[in-house]
């Protein structure tokens, strides 16, 4: 009985020899293919990789644009290569993918916010509705200059130097207003003035103030329009425009000496007002009687109330 188990073991033995040295040459020629394909195909993603960021730095695309699609490139062709690999080994690669498929699928229902934030971010990226410098406003009602752009958040450093940190779904799926981007800004602010002024002095004394100021464009060619007729004064329009470094100068000084020219012109400017009508008489009384009247049939509604 032992002989016969070892002639079975032997046996075996022998033809997993034997197997093994017919399977040699097939084994040895995949390894080294492997790790042929492998090499060749890591120097080609180096060389792909040199060559788009010089074709990104080419068409200026923004650093941080660049980085991400960068990373997810090299990525994407390594997970390629190494399919490849580990197909030439022989290895089914079903079961890589579908892992690869489920791993996305369960990353993409986690991150639903975070993934909208990020197409957020690749729009404004790759479509520059404002670049780092600018200032600007959302429609949520944040405004500032630009700090920096990434692909999940935009930074705002506003006026009182404070950073607002935006997420880039708000701001790609709302108005943006950019102030920066066709390089001048226009004032645009009210003065009210008093009925009784003349309005063609009021507007040739406004015109000269914007056109004494030494920030003010001639062209366009500034304006002061009558917009409305108030309850309490006539509002005109001021405009004018200017360089972006000069705007908030320009806009200042424009106040100051509106407000100077039409003082020393006598042109008032009034404030929010109401007349108030006092009747000396109420159902034959005089006012005094009236509200002892009042105050008396008052006092006894609530007595007879008790």
């Amino acid at each position: 009985m032992k002989d016969l188990n070892l002639i079975n073991v032997q046996d075996n033995w022998e033809n997993f020899m034997a197997s093994a040295v017919a399977m040699a040459p097939k084994l040895i020629t995949a390894l080294l293919s492997a790790i042929l394909i492998f090499i060749v195909g890591r120097w080609i993603i180096g060389l792909l990789k040199k060559l788009i960021k010089k074709a990104f730095i080419k068409k200026n695309v923004e650093l941080s644009l660049q980085k991400f699609l960068l990373n997810v490139i090299t990525w994407s062709f390594n997970i390629l290569l190494f399919i490849i690999v580990v197909t030439q080994l022989g290895v089914q690669t079903s079961a890589f993918v579908a892992m690869i498929g489920a791993a996305g699928l369960a990353i993409g229902l986690a991150l639903q916010g975070s993934l909208a934030n990020f197409a957020g971010g690749i729009l404004i990226l790759m479509l520059k509705p404002f670049k780092v410098g600018d200032f600007i406003e959302v429609k949520s009602g944040e405004s500032g200059t630009v700090h920096e752009i990434d692909i999940f958040h935009t930074r705002l450093i506003t006026p009182q130097n404070q950073m607002v940190v935006i997420p880039n779904g708000d701001v790609s799926n709302k108005s943006i207003t950019n102030y920066t981007q066709l390089g001048t800004r226009r004032t645009w602010f009210n003065i009210g003035v008093s009925y009784n002024a003349d309005l063609k002095e009021t507007k040739e004394i406004l015109l000269n103030v914007i056109k004494s100021n030494q920030y003010a464009f001639a062209d366009p060619a500034p304006q002061v329009m009558v917009m409305q007729l108030g309850e309490s004064s006539i509002t005109l329009s001021i405009r004018a425009t200017t360089s972006l470094d000069n705007f908030w100068t320009m806009n200042e000084e424009l106040i100051i000496n509106c407000k100077k020219a039409l003082d020393n012109a006598g042109i008032d400017i009034p404030f929010p007002q109401r007349d108030l009508h006092i009747y000396q008489s109420f159902l034959g009384f005089d006012l005094f009687e009236a509200v002892v009247f009042i105050n008396l049939f008052i006092h006894k509604q609530n007595c007879l109330l008790k």
